[in-house]
């Protein structure tokens, strides 16, 4: 099956480089003409655990990449739109990207006669494909071009796996011509097929995320909570939720929704801050306000306080205390770091006079650049980084389970305030945590 991938970002070339790898033969469209030439050569242009060997194996062979949309679409049978969609804005300029491209491929296709279908992947508000893509699209090249809705629900980290793998692929479409489209190219991968209208797909795909986003906050509020009752450990309390029959697997492995019902210094990334404020703004739009997301908002909002609170506290004081923030990415396996909650985090204890400095495994260029000007000082090693008064653990990286080691006989540790809860409380001297009363903190002065 020939596809054209319109968008070389992480969803487009994700979506790619899968298909490739399981036959398909595909054509990525993109105007970064480095971006494009990155690929041809076999070089994923994102970090992605796993992406950068899918494209260098499939490159030249079944994947290429081109900056003529045209020609792409053309010597295709279904066209997937991956482009960035900005959903949190106001819906012109939310879809400005979008209308262009979808304008162009049906410019593309018109007068052809074969049967083709025009696909969204990027994730849009309810109504778009069927409001906004379809007239541009069959305006231009006819009523005969199907056009459809999949999302993709792709965890930055695991992507590759999640394409692979699926739980389940949604199918929006309203003719039959574009399911079977649809069905041609997911044959050959698992998972529960939802067949569905496109707006339908579209609600799908973020309802899935405010859930997911929903689950984070409900565990920050615990964490709240137990701190303040003083010797309850929040962790302890989510790990016997994660027991419950509801979150478990056949009764014995835990069900990974769980892992998003762990306290932490809130959700970051390129899809749930902005798809859950844009879902809770469209629902105010048509009169069906959804009071529990602004709620979950709202506590994510606060949860870089929280972080820079407790170290504050347990320092006594933050102006001219040396704190190194640990992880930059919004989460682990990834260089993305839109959105991550370390922003936040550095600007309020700059803000209140700490000497801070950064470390992260691969994120750390992204961040500096994304922080300006007034970046702060960043360090190549984890060992680096300690040499602190205060660590503060943003990003749950695996390389930092190996601070209770660095640490080991040091006279003089740092403070390790844990925003990840990722680290045994006993393992560290010093110790504070997220969630963590007061009582079962081990932070005792040292004297700074």
């Amino acid at each position: 099956m020939r596809v054209a991938v319109v968008g070389a970002g992480h969803v487009g070339l994700v979506t790619a480089a899968c298909l490739a790898e399981k036959g398909r033969e595909v054509v990525c469209v993109d105007v970064d003409e480095e971006r494009v030439a990155a690929i041809e050569a076999g070089r994923a242009t994102i970090y992605e655990p796993g992406l950068d060997e899918l494209v260098r194996r499939n490159a030249g062979t079944r994947l290429r990449a081109t900056t003529d949309l045209a020609a792409a679409v053309c010597g295709s049978e279904l066209t997937l739109l991956a482009v960035p969609v900005a959903i949190e804005l106001d819906a012109d300029e939310a879809t400005k990207i979008l209308r262009a491209v979808a304008r162009a491929v049906g410019d593309a296709l018109a007068g052809r006669a074969e049967p083709h279908a025009v696909v969204v992947r990027s994730t849009v508000l309810p109504g778009t494909t069927a409001g906004v893509v379809r007239p541009l699209v069959q305006d231009a090249a006819g009523p005969h071009v199907g056009v459809g809705m999949n999302p993709e629900f792709l965890t930055e980290g695991q992507a590759v796996d999640d394409f692979m793998r699926p739980d389940r692929i949604v199918l929006g479409a309203e003719d039959e011509a574009t399911f079977d489209l649809l069905e041609r190219l997911y044959d050959g991968f698992g998972g529960a097929r939802v067949r569905t209208t496109p707006t339908t797909a579209e609600a799908i795909k973020l309802a899935s995320n405010a859930l997911l986003a929903t689950m984070i906050s409900f565990a920050n509020e615990l964490a709240d909570y137990s701190a303040a009752l003083e010797d309850v450990d929040v962790a302890e309390v989510t790990h016997a939720l994660h027991l419950s029959r509801y979150l478990t697997v056949d009764g014995a492995r835990t069900a990974p929704l769980a892992a998003y019902l762990e306290a932490g210094c809130g959700f970051g990334g390129s899809c749930l801050p902005k798809d859950l404020a844009a879902l809770e703004r469209h629902a105010r739009s048509i009169g069906a306000p959804l009071e529990l997301l602004a709620a979950v908002e709202r506590v994510n909002e606060r949860r870089a306080d929280e972080l820079v609170s407790l170290v504050e506290r347990e320092l006594g004081g933050l102006a001219g205390a040396r704190v190194s923030v640990l992880g930059l990415a919004f989460k682990p396996d990834t260089d993305d770091v839109r959105k991550s909650p370390a922003f936040p985090v550095v600007e309020r204890l700059v803000g209140a006079g700490a000497d801070v400095r950064v470390y992260d495994p691969v994120a750390t260029e992204a961040f500096l650049a994304a922080y300006g000007s007034a970046a702060p000082e960043a360090v190549a090693t984890l060992a680096e980084a300690l040499d602190a008064d205060a660590v503060a653990i943003v990003t749950r990286w695996s390389e930092f389970g190996e601070i209770p080691a660095l640490l080991a006989g040091r006279s003089s540790p740092p403070l390790v305030v844990d925003g990840r809860r990722m680290l045994d409380r006993d393992a560290v001297e010093r110790y504070a945590g997220i969630g963590l009363g007061r009582r079962l903190t081990r932070a005792a002065d040292t004297g700074r």
